[in-house]
């Protein structure tokens, strides 16, 4: 007997400081360097624009994965992105960027920045797929294995 997979409801929802242990444990399991309590918290207090996707309301459902993004003048800066590794290859990357994307546009935004480890291919892919450009490189931008660091890759999307 074949299973029909039913297709998951989800809404976004802002980051908040009690959704902070939740976020966490996402991220933690998503990345070797993974943001601090202090990112987040920091990043809620300046008033980025931080999102939560969510497979039902929370706190009981089910967190499918978030971004946080810094407005500037005609530009927004995405700072991270991440989706929850049980729901990745799944399409919801390209849920919260358009939703950030309509978001940028309604701020004004004309353009949508972010960086990418050297290594991620795979994030590399979605943002090249969406439609962003590699405009430049960030040299030792992120911690690395053994103290070391990694060169980020800049991209941009006009919006």
């Amino acid at each position: 007997m074949n299973a029909v997979l039913q297709p998951l409801e989800a809404q976004f929802e802002p980051m908040t400081p009690a959704s902070l242990e939740a976020v966490l444990r996402v991220e933690n399991s998503a990345y070797a360097h993974p943001w601090s309590h202090g990112n987040f918290t920091d990043s809620l207090n300046a008033g980025y624009h931080a999102q939560l996707l969510c497979g039902g309301a929370m706190p009981e459902g089910e967190l499918l994965g978030y971004f946080v993004a810094m407005k500037g003048v005609d530009e927004v800066h995405l700072l991270n992105i991440t989706v929850a590794p049980a729901h990745q290859r799944q399409g919801w990357a390209r849920v919260m960027l358009d939703a950030l994307a309509l978001w940028s546009r309604g701020q004004g935004a004309q353009w949508l920045w972010l960086e990418v480890r050297v290594s991620n291919a795979r994030a590399k892919a979605v943002y090249e797929q969406y439609g962003f450009r590699h405009v430049g490189t960030r040299r030792h931008y992120y911690p690395a294995q053994g103290g070391q660091r990694e060169d980020a890759i800049v991209m941009s999307l006009a919006l």
